[in-house]
C-alpha cells in the first residue's frame, strides 16, 4: 500500500499489487488571470434579525416563567401572579440590552455576528470611513 492507495496485500487479486498513476485523467487548463474572480477579502456572516428577536423573546419568557414559579411556591393568588408576570414581560420587552460579546458562547453564532457588526461600525465611525466606500478603490 502506498499513501493509503492500493491493495493491502496482492494475494488473490490477480495483480502484482504495483500502484501506477492514472494517465487517462485530464486536468482542466489553468485559468487566465483576467478570468479569475475578484476577491474582496473575508465575507462576514450577517446576523439573522428574526433569530435574534426570537432568542430575546425566549429569554424574556424564561424570566417570566421563573417569576411565575416563584410566586406560585409562595402561594400568591392567580390574578396577582398574572398581573405581576405581565408587568415584568412588558418591562423586559421594552428595555433592550446591549450584546456583550465576552459573555457569548461559540454556538451563539447570530449574537456573535451582531456584536461583530456593531464593533466594525464603531471602528468605521472612529476612523471616519464613509459607508459607500469600496474596498481597494484607492488602487484603481
Amino acid at each position: 500500500m502506498y499513501n493509503g492507495i492500493g491493495l493491502t496485500t496482492p494475494r488473490g487479486s490477480g495483480t502484482n499489487g504495483y500502484v501506477t498513476r492514472n494517465l487517462s485523467f485530464v486536468k482542466p487548463p489553468p485559468q487566465r488571470k483576467d478570468e479569475l474572480k475578484e476577491e474582496s477579502g473575508p465575507k462576514l456572516k450577517k446576523a439573522n434579525a428574526a433569530i435574534l428577536e426570537h432568542n430575546r423573546k425566549r429569554q424574556v419568557e424564561v424570566k417570566c416563567m421563573e417569576l411565575r414559579i416563584k410566586l406560585e411556591d409562595e402561594g400568591v393568588d392567580d390574578e396577582e401572579i398574572e398581573t405581576r408576570v405581565e408587568e415584568l414581560r412588558e418591562k423586559l420587552l421594552q428595555e433592550s440590552q446591549p450584546i456583550d460579546a465576552k459573555k457569548l458562547k461559540e454556538h451563539d453564532v447570530h449574537e456573535l455576528a451582531a456584536a461583530k457588526e456593531k464593533e466594525l461600525e464603531k471602528m468605521r465611525r472612529a476612523l471616519r470611513i464613509k459607508e459607500d466606500r469600496a474596498d481597494g478603490a484607492a488602487f484603481r
